[in-house]
């Protein structure tokens, strides 16, 4: 953190442009090579809201509003081409949508995905990020966990669900990873009981699991498109973890690093797209913190056994700030601007921020 002129100064998160909204936000999305940006919402009485946004010179203006019958909870591009920038989208009543955002009346792709609410929603081989199929990802409060390709019909290409006997547990987070070539591609799920599983979808198999003891608000993986890295899971209590996946024991599966930073609920975790070892977290006392992720001196090492197992980093804190005096409910990276990010909190706000220095760290 240091140069041979003296310390770096640290980077700085700095307020550019903000708007009310009438309705309360679930997640922001920037629509990729544009400088506009997606926010997704509930309306008081009870439908849904999609509205569509540019920023122009410091202010960011509404191109388009669209209301929908169930409140809308979640989005991603991930899994449309650059040439389209379909939105994906999770409601309320379970239903899986695609949009053309420039003629939003009727989705382009509507599916019954789930018996209750999506919370959480994902999407990879779209964007030219991930090889293989452009697949979405689905987790909801019924417990279960789909994967759909949106070139088929009705039916998911995979379903995760509860083993016989074994209690539903509502998904709250969803994360494609490990997508590096035509066949390895992996899902993870957090659940309200602190559970995180790994799916890998060649194989139809859980690969590993894990319980960090509260409910499991966000995972990352720091890329999508690589042989897994890190993955980094947040909390309701404030904590997260950074999992080295490089090095998987056969007992004790991926070494950790664990941070306590926020007294509330930490929302979100979303790694900066030009930098994968840099990460933001947002809380429920309304504020974001920046990480930087440390790798060890040696990412591995053998046990008594002769086994490999990893080794885990650490991770300093670079900056933090307070937004808002209610939680942080969602944070969005642009993938072509270095440091410019929107959020969106329950304060009903949608701010558009600038970190610096990023380039310097």
């Amino acid at each position: 953190m240091s140069s041979p002129g003296g310390p770096l100064e640290k980077p700085q998160i700095i307020a550019h442009a903000q708007q009310s909204l009438n309705y309360t936000a679930f997640e922001c999305k920037w629509v990729p090579s544009s400088a506009r940006l997606v926010c997704l919402g509930s309306f008081p009485r009870g439908s849904g809201v999609v509205q569509l946004y540019e920023l122009q010179g410091g202010r960011l203006h509404l191109l388009r509003e669209i209301e929908k019958s169930k409140p809308v909870k979640c989005g991603t591009f991930g899994a449309s081409s650059l040439q389209q920038r379909y939105l994906a989208t999770g409601d309320f009543g379970g239903n899986l949508n695609i949009w053309n955002l420039e003629v939003p009346e009727i989705p382009v792709y509507s599916v019954k995905g789930h018996k209750e609410i999506i919370n959480s929603i994902d999407g990879v081989g779209g964007l030219g990020i991930g090889e293989g199929a452009p697949e979405i990802v689905t987790g909801s409060r019924d417990g279960t966990v789909k994967v759909w390709d949106p070139r088929q019909k009705d039916t998911p290409v995979a379903n995760m669900e509860p083993a016989q006997g074994e209690s539903k547990r509502d998904c709250w987070t969803v994360a494609f990873g490990n997508a590096y070539n035509q066949e390895e591609r992996v899902v993870c799920a957090g659940y309200d009981n602190g559970d995180v599983k790994l799916f890998d979808l060649r194989n139809m198999t859980l690969r590993w699991e894990t319980n960090i003891k509260n409910g499991v608000c966000s995972l990352e993986f720091d890329r999508k498109d690589i042989n897994m890295n890190k993955l980094v899971a947040t909390s309701l209590e404030g904590k997260f973890h950074v999992f080295d996946m490089r090095t998987q024991h056969p007992t004790k599966g991926f070494a950790s690093v664990s941070e306590k930073a926020h007294k509330s609920t930490m929302w979100q975790v979303r790694h900066l797209p030009q930098n994968r070892d840099i990460f933001v977290t947002s809380g429920g006392a309304g504020n974001l913190h920046l990480w930087k992720y440390e790798y060890p001196a040696q990412r591995s090492k053998q046990d008594s056994e002769g086994n490999e197992m990893g080794v885990a980093g650490s991770v300093s804190l670079l900056q933090n700030v307070t937004l808002s005096t209610q939680p942080i409910s969602s944070l969005d990276w642009s993938p072509d601007k270095m440091g410019l990010c929107v959020c969106s909190a329950f304060d009903q706000t949608l701010r558009v921020l600038i970190v610096t220095k990023l380039n310097r760290i």
